[in-house]
């Protein structure tokens, strides 16, 4: 049986599908290869997320290859994910998540805090751009797009002194070398979703078993925690979120920040493990009373 796993083209994209395809081989004994897809947001990269409709952009093309039977399965990093699928299809699986952190990656190699005053620093992302104002006011934010190749690129021929990037996929591509500075996820708050995989599938595909193996318990708790904040917030591209949850034994941390009413407000929350889904909830109305 050969398995078939649509994706998007970029180099990271690629990488991450090779590794569920390396896993399906090591646990299931099954052989997979890859259907490469361009979506909407890979092909408008002269404008925001935001602007042209969000995180569905990288979505919707690869769940038409499951509907005409192109492939099996799909792979996406779930920070592209939206919370609402449409009723066909399943995540059905999220393998062990990679690291969460954003990561400072310096023109010259300096930290944030020892930038230059109005230093140049590039990135699209509404939550990663307030965030930086949160540390340093003076800072000229630039927006940029594109996969990682493209941004390194664009920093260098644009004059820029740094960006901000995932330590996923720089450490997935094996790029990790080129990291100047970590970002306390508790302080400098991911993406929801970050550093994680979905494996997506029609509800009922004769090839759901072999993705489920896949699955990691305590990945899906804690990613599927800060999707509940998400979707409860209503959240996405548009707007500024960002959630992290981190399990400890029987217990669930959870930070999330949010803008109300031009307020960037920043909460947090514990409790069990099995209660993810309404300590999302919770966590998000607590924000919301701000």
């Amino acid at each position: 049986m050969n398995l078939i796993l649509a994706t998007r083209k970029s180099k990271l994209a690629q990488k991450q599908t090779e590794t569920i395809i390396a896993m399906l081989k090591e646990k299931q004994k099954i052989d997979a290869k890859k259907l490469l897809v361009v979506t909407e947001g890979d092909k408008r990269l002269d404008v925001t997320l935001d602007k042209i409709g969000g995180k569905g952009l990288f979505v919707k093309e690869i769940e038409f290859a499951l509907l005409e039977g192109k492939a099996q399965g799909a792979v996406h990093s779930m920070k592209d994910v939206p919370y609402e699928l449409a009723e066909d299809f399943e995540l059905v699986a999220m393998p062990e998540r990679e690291d969460v952190r954003d990561v400072f990656v310096s023109r010259d190699g300096i930290s944030l805090k020892n930038l230059r005053k109005g230093a140049i620093i590039g990135t699209s992302s509404i939550r990663r751009a307030a965030q930086l104002r949160k540390i340093r006011s003076d800072l000229n934010i630039v927006p940029i797009r594109g996969n990682v190749g493209t941004r390194l690129e664009k920093m260098k021929n644009e004059g820029m002194d740094g960006i901000i990037l995932a330590a996923a996929g720089l450490k997935r591509l094996g790029m990790e070398d080129i990291i100047t500075e970590y970002l306390d996820p508790k302080v400098f708050i991911p993406a929801v979703g970050q550093g994680a995989l979905g494996i997506e599938c029609l509800k009922n595909s004769e090839s759901r078993k072999y993705f489920k193996a896949l699955d990691d318990k305590d990945t899906r708790i804690a990613v599927e925690a800060e999707r509940s904040f998400m979707k409860r917030l209503n959240g996405g591209c548009h707007t500024l979120i960002g959630c992290y949850a981190e399990i400890k034994k029987d217990n669930l941390y959870i930070i999330g920040t949010f803008e109300v009413n031009g307020k960037i407000v920043v909460k947090d929350i514990t409790g069990k493990k099995d209660d993810n889904i309404q300590l999302g909830i919770k966590l998000a109305e607590s924000i919301l009373e701000v």
